[in-house]
């Protein structure tokens, strides 16, 4: 059974910080690449941040210098630590196992004074 669970969205204003979390189940964990995505209103889903599986982070150039990516392989966990949040980072924030047809629920981040 795939699982991948989302947390850590919430409310925050204007140049705050969130950091989300997701917990992977019924996979090899340290195999895969993780890619987090988020979708807002109206819009399509788009790449925030990817991890390959030795630790290489890569970023979308929205969210360059503000957010950073890593990985906890024996929690089987990735993280996004978001900092300097602006209106446009808000949305849905789903993470994504690379070839896997499985997603969580994703988790709500909102940015708004």
């Amino acid at each position: 059974q795939v699982q991948l669970v989302e947390s850590g969205g919430g409310l925050v204003q204007p140049g705050g910080s969130l950091r989300l979390s997701c917990v992977a189940s019924g996979i090899t964990f340290r195999l895969y690449h993780m890619t987090w995505y988020r979708q807002a209103p109206g819009k399509q889903r788009e790449l925030v941040a990817h991890i390959q599986m030795g630790n290489i982070p890569v970023y979308a150039d929205s969210v360059k210098g503000r957010f950073t990516i890593s990985r906890d392989n024996s929690k089987n966990t990735v993280y996004l630590q978001m900092d300097s949040l602006e209106p446009e980072d808000t949305g849905v924030y789903y993470c994504h196992a690379e070839n896997l047809d499985y997603w969580g629920q994703g988790t709500q981040v909102t940015v708004s004074s």
